[in-house]
C-alpha cells in the first residue's frame, strides 16, 4: 500500500487540480489564484481548475478543502483573513477547522499593503499632522475600512494604539465601498488594500498618507511607510497563500511548492503584480508554516483590543 501511494504522489497530477477561491471573483485572492493556476497548468500538463466559494470572510471555503481527500486535487487560496484573523474572530469554539492542524501549508503568493488614506479636501499633507490633529480633536476624524476585522480594519486599529489618538472606525461590507464614500466625500479616511485604493490615489481622488509596505514602493515613491514614520510594527500585508487538506503526500507539496515559487518569478508575473505593491513569496513549505503559526500568535491581540465580530 505504501509503495502505491508514493507512486501516485510521483505521478501527481494525473488528473485536473480544483484550486477553490473561498473570496469572489475579481479581488486579490481571485487574481492570485488564477495567475498561478494558469502557470501551473502550462507547467505541469494539468488543468488547475478555480472554483470561487465566497462567503464567511472566506471561512466557507477554506472548510471545504479542509474536509477534503488529501490527495493532492484539492486545494485552496488561503490567506490571512481566513487563517490568523477569521478563527480569532469567531470567539467561538465550534469555528469550523483549525488554520494550522486541518491543513498543509504549501506556499505563500504574497499580497499588497494596506494604505492610508484621506480625502484630498483634508488640509492634511502628512500622517504626523494627522495625529497632532487627532489627538488635540480627540474622535472627530473618521475613517472606512472592508470591514469589521479586515486586514484594513486591524491595520488601523494598530496604527490608532500606537499613536495614542481616537478616530472612529466605520466598517463597510467590502473595500469598493469603502473607496466609494471617501471618494464621495462622506469619510475623512479610508483604511484599505493598494489594490482597491491605487487607481484613485495615482489619479488624485485620494491622498495617501501611509502604506505598511516594509519599503517605499517603486510605484509610489512618494507615500511613506508607517516603518519610517515611526510605526515600525506595522509592516503588514493582506497576503495570499497556496494550501491543501492536512496530510497531503510530502513529494506533492515539494513540487507545488517549487513551481509556485518559480512561477512568481516569472517577468510577465512580477510585471502583472508590481502595481499592487505585492512582493512575491519565498518561502519552502515549512518555512510558510511557521509563517501562518507566527501571523495568527500576531494578530491575536489586534483583534481582540479592537472588538471587533464578524459583520
Amino acid at each position: 500500500m505504501l509503495l502505491a501511494v508514493g507512486a501516485g504522489a510521483q505521478s501527481w497530477p494525473a488528473k485536473p487540480v480544483r484550486v477553490v477561491v473561498p473570496f469572489a471573483p475579481g479581488g486579490t485572492a481571485d487574481l492570485l489564484g488564477r495567475i498561478v493556476s494558469v502557470k501551473l497548468a502550462e507547467s505541469l500538463g494539468q488543468s488547475f481548475v478555480v472554483e470561487n466559494r465566497a462567503g464567511a470572510g472566506g471561512v466557507n471555503g477554506s472548510d471545504i478543502v479542509a474536509k477534503s481527500a488529501p490527495d493532492g486535487y484539492t486545494l485552496l487560496v488561503s490567506g490571512v483573513a481566513s487563517h490568523a484573523i477569521a478563527p480569532i474572530l469567531a470567539h467561538s469554539s465550534k469555528f469550523p477547522y483549525d488554520p494550522l492542524r486541518d491543513f498543509t501549508h504549501i506556499a505563500l503568493f504574497g499580497g499588497p499593503p494596506a494604505v492610508f488614506a484621506i480625502h484630498p479636501s483634508l488640509p492634511f499633507k502628512s500622517l504626523p499632522a494627522l495625529v497632532t490633529y487627532a489627538k488635540a480633536h480627540p474622535g472627530a476624524l473618521n475613517y472606512g475600512s472592508p470591514g469589521s476585522g479586515t486586514q484594513g480594519h486591524l491595520v488601523a486599529e494598530l496604527f490608532r494604539q500606537t499613536a495614542g489618538i481616537r478616530i472612529t472606525h466605520i466598517p463597510y461590507k467590502g473595500a469598493s465601498r469603502a473607496m466609494a464614500d471617501l471618494i464621495a466625500g462622506n469619510i475623512d479616511a479610508v483604511s484599505n488594500t493598494l489594490t482597491t485604493a491605487g487607481a484613485h490615489i495615482r489619479s488624485g481622488r485620494a491622498r495617501a498618507l501611509a502604506v505598511s509596505s516594509p519599503a517605499r514602493l517603486p510605484a509610489y515613491p512618494g507615500v511613506p511607510t508607517f516603518r519610517e514614520l515611526g510605526y515600525p510594527n506595522l509592516v503588514a500585508t493582506v497576503w495570499f497563500s497556496l494550501s491543501g487538506p492536512s496530510g497531503l503526500p510530502p513529494e506533492v507539496v515539494a513540487k507545488l511548492n517549487a513551481e509556485v515559487r518559480r512561477v512568481l518569478q516569472l517577468p510577465d508575473v512580477r510585471e502583472r503584480l508590481r502595481p499592487d505593491g505585492i512582493e512575491p513569496g519565498a518561502l519552502d513549505s515549512g518555512e510558510f508554516t511557521d509563517f501562518v503559526s507566527t501571523e495568527i500568535k500576531r494578530w491575536a491581540p489586534v483583534v481582540r483590543a479592537s472588538g471587533a465580530r464578524v459583520d
